[in-house]
């Protein structure tokens, strides 16, 4: 039953994004407002580029449903991505997304784009990640990584993503959100510094949930010791040490 719904899930879940991602794509070319798709396109965009990350790990999610063997490669690499990139990464666009939003809207979502991007597309990239994250913590267990290895991977992939909108406001002279504008150069460093703390708490957060939710599950799902096999069990505990 666990593994049926989870099947469903990954595929819908996968078939969902692919229409979100399409959808996007195709704005491109439309007139919208100035500098919204200029240069890079959505591609500058940490929300389509998160879009794209869920997207690719559904889809590998399905394809390892497909696996009989649960330590597979492909298994690994999906538990890799799910735990260093699509769980931290998908939560810090959710959560810093709807700060800013709640706080002036201009910053980072301006009221010009409603009239092109309609109120399902900004939830569809916004809001509904993170349930479907949550969604996925919950029917699967996933293996994390050594904590050292994922945030350096992690800081590897923000330094990247600041080096390309960096190199898009030098290459046309607009910034990927109004909010970058508002900083200096020292005041961009912290920015970052403060964002990648947030992501990084958000994997410690995302490693927490799954051991003790998974730890907790599995403690219940085992058989009851009888009184009997108490003494048995301890008897071959000594047996072995």
């Amino acid at each position: 039953m666990m593994l049926t719904l989870r099947k469903v899930f990954h595929v819908s879940v996968f078939g969902w994004y692919a229409f979100v991602v399409k959808s996007l794509a195709a704005k491109d070319g439309e007139e919208l407002p100035p500098g919204i798709f200029v240069y890079g396109g959505p591609w500058k965009y940490l929300t389509f580029l998160n879009l794209l990350l869920q997207m690719s790990f559904f889809g590998l999610a399905a394809l390892s449903d497909l696996q009989e063997k649960s330590d597979s490669f492909l298994n690994r690499c999906k538990d890799l991505l799910f735990s260093v990139f699509v769980f931290p990464v998908g939560s810090f666009v959710v959560l810093l997304f709807w700060t800013i939003f709640i706080y002036d809207r201009e910053l980072v979502y301006p009221a010009t784009i409603d009239a092109f991007f309609p109120p399902w597309m900004n939830h569809a990239m916004h809001t509904f990640v993170l349930p479907v994250l949550l969604g996925e913590v919950l029917l699967q267990p996933h293996t994390y990584p050594q904590r050292k290895n994922a945030i350096t991977a992690l800081t590897v992939v923000g330094v990247a993503y600041l080096s390309w909108i960096v190199w898009v406001y030098l290459s046309v002279g607009i910034w990927v959100y109004p909010l970058l504008g508002h900083f200096s150069s020292a005041g961009l460093l912290f920015f970052f510094f403060f964002n990648m703390s947030v992501v990084t708490s958000l994997y410690v957060l995302g490693n927490k949930i799954n051991t003790i939710l998974w730890s907790e599950i599995n403690r219940s799902q085992s058989p009851p010791v009888k009184p009997g096999q108490l003494g048995h069990k301890r008897q071959e505990a000594t047996n072995s040490a």
